[in-house]
């Protein structure tokens, strides 16, 4: 449970940096080429997931690289949210009035869960009660 009036920085989770490396080695013996590009995202990953952070506030969503907020996302835009393959979780998507955002899945992917439930929850209650899917109008990222 986390406090409503406190933020909640996110613990970085290599576990999809690591996979991707993995994957390459294998690719290395099909392709050099294919094996070069796989493993060079999985570098790129683990950087990211060694420089940016998550923190849930009060009022907004903060994205952080080292110690310098980047941007934030005030929950009072939100209109949806979901992670998606929740068994091997591999991306997080939100999407506000005025655009939509993907993230790979460098946090704790439990500890994302619980903070989006806490601060953000009711998003995924009201689009179940409408009937509408929770991915309805993704074909654009302007309204």
């Amino acid at each position: 449970m986390i406090r409503p009036n406190s933020a909640h920085l996110l613990t970085p989770d290599f576990r999809l940096s690591l996979s991707v490396l993995a994957l390459a080695v294998p690719l290395f013996w099909l392709s050099f080429w294919a094996g070069l590009g796989v493993g060079l995202f999985g570098l790129f990953l683990m950087v990211q997931t060694s420089l940016i952070g998550l923190a849930f506030t009060r009022t907004a969503l903060q994205v952080y690289s080292g110690s310098r907020r980047i941007r934030e996302f005030p929950y009072s835009e939100w209109q949806d949210w979901q992670i998606f393959w929740p068994p091997l979780p591999v991306l997080f998507f939100f999407r506000e009035t005025k655009s939509i955002h993907f993230l790979p899945m460098l946090f704790n992917p439990a500890e994302l869960k619980m903070c989006l439930e806490e601060r953000v929850g009711h998003l995924r209650a009201q689009h179940r009660s409408q009937g509408s899917p929770p991915t309805a109008g993704l074909g654009s990222s302007r309204q």
